[in-house]
C-alpha cells in the first residue's frame, strides 16, 4: 500500500536562527529546554514553556536518565567533503554529489518520489550514515548505505542490506513511516531514525546527546544538498 503523504517541515530560519544555531552547531544555549510553538502557520523556538509548546530538546540534566538507558547505535563518522564532487546536484541548486554517490542516484530519485521525501534528505542521511559506502557496517551491526539494523531491514522488506537499491528503498520507507508518526517534523524524524521512535516519544524530543550530534550533522548535510544555507 502506498504510504500516506505528509510533507517534511523545515522551520523558518529567520525566526529562530540564534537558538537553532546553538542547537545544530554544537554550542549549548542556556541550560533550558527548547520548545516549538506554532501559530498561524509560523513555527518559532523558545525556552518558555506554554500549553501550546512542544519540547524539541531537553537540558542535559533532564536528558541524563534517558541517556543511561539502552543506547542508540552510533553512526559512522561522516565522510569529509569530497574533492571528487561531480557536477550533478542532489537537488536543483543544491550541493553537487560526490562521484562515488552517482551510481545510487536512480534509486534515490525513485524511492524519494514514491515515498514523497526530498531527495536531499536521503542523500544527507546516506552521507552521515555510511559516507556512501554500500558495504559499511557499524560497531552496533547496522549495515549498508543507510545503516539499517538487521531487524529493521527485515521489517522494511530488505532481503540484502548490502544491495544499494534494497537498502535505499528500505530506508526511504522507514523515513516515511517516521515522518508520518511525527507529523512531518524533520528534526523528530531524524532523531527517531537514529535513536528509535519509542525513545523520541518517551522524552518528547531528542533523547540522547549522540542523537543530537547525529541530527546536527544530518540536518546540515540535508540543507547543503537541498541548496539552503545551514544554520
Amino acid at each position: 500500500m502506498r504510504p500516506r503523504a505528509g510533507a517534511l517541515r523545515v522551520w523558518a530560519p529567520l525566526l529562530w536562527a540564534p537558538l537553532l544555531s546553538a542547537l545544530l552547531c554544537g554550542a549549548r544555549p542556556a541550560l533550558a529546554d527548547l520548545y516549538t510553538v506554532e501559530e498561524d502557520g509560523v513555527v518559532t523556538i523558545t525556552t518558555e514553556p506554554s500549553r501550546r509548546a512542544r519540547v524539541i530538546a531537553r537540558e542535559p540534566e533532564r536528558r541524563g536518565r534517558a541517556a543511561k538507558g539502552a543506547g542508540a547505535r552510533r553512526a559512522p563518522k561522516a565522510a569529509a567533503a569530497a574533492p571528487d564532487s561531480s557536477d550533478v546536484p542532489a537537488a536543483p541548486g543544491g550541493a553537487p554529489l560526490p562521484r562515488r554517490a552517482l551510481p545510487f542516484k536512480p534509486f534515490v530519485d525513485a524511492a524519494a518520489a514514491y515515498y514523497q521525501l526530498p531527495t536531499a534528505l536521503l542523500w544527507g542521511v546516506m552521507e552521515v550514515e555510511s559516507g556512501f559506502s554500500p558495504q559499511a557496517v557499524s560497531d552496533k551491526g547496522a549495515q549498508g548505505l543507510m545503516q539499517l539494523m538487521p531487524f529493521t531491514a527485515k521489517d522494511m522488506g530488505v532481503r540484502d542490506p548490502f544491495d544499494p537499491e534494497q537498502n535505499i528503498w528500505g530506508a526511504a520507507r522507514l523515513l516515511r513511516i517516521l515522518a508520518n508518526r511525527f507529523n512531518g517534523d524533520v528534526i523528530f524524524t531524524l532523531s527517531a531514525y537514529h535513536a528509535g521512535g519509542g525513545a523520541v516519544s518517551e522524552v518528547g524530543g531528542i533523547p540522547y546527546e549522540r542523537t543530537a550530534q547525529y541530527v546536527r550533522s544530518t540536518f546540515n548535510a540535508y540543507q547543503r544538498y537541498l541548496g539552503q544555507r545551514g544554520p
